[in-house]
């Protein structure tokens, strides 16, 4: 299988990275672009059947805890940068889902 080249960045890191000039997007072609020259094929339109279908899912709170982490699985998360707290949810998450799975 070859090698995915899919990289997720949040918000803030591509604020980052276009604060420092690494962005690859060319912002001013962006700007200057008319609606009418955006192609949108890849896209398909959203007739009224969509929206009947439509569900809005609010995101469930989540519970702020104490929990005990070994220094070395910590550090690893926070390396990720920001929201580190976010992906450790993310992987005790898939964990949980993978066990109901499981059982």
């Amino acid at each position: 299988m070859a090698s995915s080249k899919i990289v997720k960045y949040t918000s803030e890191e591509l604020e980052e990275k276009r604060r420092r000039g690494e962005s690859k997007t060319d912002w001013e072609r962006v700007r200057k672009m008319k609606d009418e020259e955006i192609d949108y094929t890849d896209s398909p339109e959203l007739d009224d059947s969509f929206f009947k279908r439509a569900v809005v899912a609010m995101p469930v709170p989540k519970k702020p805890i104490t929990i005990r982490i070994e220094p070395e699985v910590l550090q690893w998360f926070r390396s990720k940068g920001p929201r580190y707290q976010t992906r450790i949810n993310a992987v005790l998450k898939a964990y949980v889902q993978a066990r109901r799975k499981a059982s």
